[in-house]
């Protein structure tokens, strides 16, 4: 409980140091953290305290939401002769901040079998919409072997390895919703038959010509991208071994891992239309091993021939309408053999009868 006061007490004051001063929490300056980051920060502390998570890699820790409570909060009784003293300070416990997560994802398959910090480490750890599809899937496959995944799926999945590549785990295995698709630019070294890979911050910034790397695709930089961008992204860069590859991705992300059974039906995603292609992002790498996301004009990626042609969802061009419609013609068109058969049926007598007298 005490820890839980001092979080909410540093938040107060933050909010209210920010509001009246006029500037955003990013523009803050880090001060709380820079008494430990002067011996955390630095790589050679890892082998001198024979500790591998004693280093913490400074860029990653300021682009998460840890670094704005400041390494206090959860350490929050170092003694006055650390480190020589070797007395270790103590690590506040995840569940004392994030308490409904916590009961959620005790009650989950993964619940007894890995804690929060197999999964997160809370000196690099962001929330969802600041992260890549991969480096989500990536904190999975630090125990589900990737090639193991693709032949369990296999068994029942038709192009296991496609759909692993374009969903998160997540989508199927937690009761997360409201997905959207999160586009991502992936590039790959001309000539060299290797695999996409995304395009990384280094990579984007030279085409950019040190420019925001967002006026790649987002011309006028407005933060929104319209249809007209995406063909214009794709006549000018794919022929740089480029391409727009997305992810359905959810919205509202869950801890309550389970397998959900309506997963396995593939009408959950293919059947459901347009509506599951209507809001899309792009996904673009930051500085400091973020992600930032761009909105995409509303069902811009419908047009596969220009807006997206590298990635498509079959049933995403689903017209209940049009299903109708589609429906009659072949009711019609079987109509007609049917009736005539039922009729030559009937008449059947008839036709022996002048057969006869013939």
């Amino acid at each position: 409980m005490r820890m839980l006061k001092k979080v909410f007490w540093f938040f107060v004051a933050i909010v209210v140091i920010a509001t009246h001063s006029g500037v955003s929490y990013a523009e803050m300056p880090s001060a709380p953290n820079d008494g430990c980051m002067k011996c955390h920060g630095q790589p050679d502390i890892a082998a001198v305290a024979r500790n591998k998570s004693s280093y913490i890699d400074p860029v990653k820790y300021s682009g998460t939401t840890h670094s704005i409570i400041g390494c206090t909060a959860c350490h929050d009784r170092v003694s006055p002769g650390h480190p020589r003293d070797g007395y270790l300070p103590p690590k506040a416990v995840c569940g004392d901040c994030h308490g409904p997560v916590n009961e959620e994802y005790s009650k989950s398959v993964h619940g007894a079998k890995a804690r929060c910090n197999d999964c997160h480490n809370p000196h690099e750890v962001r929330l969802p919409i600041f992260m890549s599809g991969d480096e989500i899937n990536g904190k999975c496959a630090k125990c589900h072997d990737s090639r193991k995944t693709i032949q369990s799926h296999s068994k029942w999945l038709p192009q296991a390895e496609l759909h692993i590549d374009s969903l998160l785990c997540i989508s199927c295995h937690t009761s997360s919703k409201e997905y959207v698709i999160s586009l991502s630019i992936e590039s790959r070294t001309p000539g060299s038959g290797t695999a996409f890979k995304m395009a990384t911050f280094a990579e984007l910034a030279v085409l950019s010509n040190g420019a925001n790397i967002s006026k790649i695709i987002d011309q006028n930089g407005d933060n929104q991208i319209s249809l007209a961008e995406l063909r214009a992204f794709n006549h000018h860069l794919r022929s740089r071994n480029m391409r727009l590859w997305g992810m359905m991705t959810p919205e509202v992300v869950t801890h309550n891992y389970q397998i959900m059974v309506n997963r396995w039906d593939c009408s959950f995603c293919h059947a459901s239309g347009s509506k599951a292609m209507q809001k899309s992002f792009i996904v673009l790498p930051g500085k400091n091993g973020d992600y930032t996301r761009i909105p995409v004009e509303k069902g811009a990626i419908l047009d596969i021939l220009y807006g997206t042609p590298d990635f498509y969802m079959m049933g995403s061009t689903r017209s209940t309408a049009l299903n109708i419609i589609g429906a009659l013609i072949v009711a019609a068109g079987l109509s007609f053999p049917v009736c005539h058969g039922f009729f030559r049926f009937l008449t059947r007598k008839n036709r022996k009868e002048d057969h006869h007298e013939a």
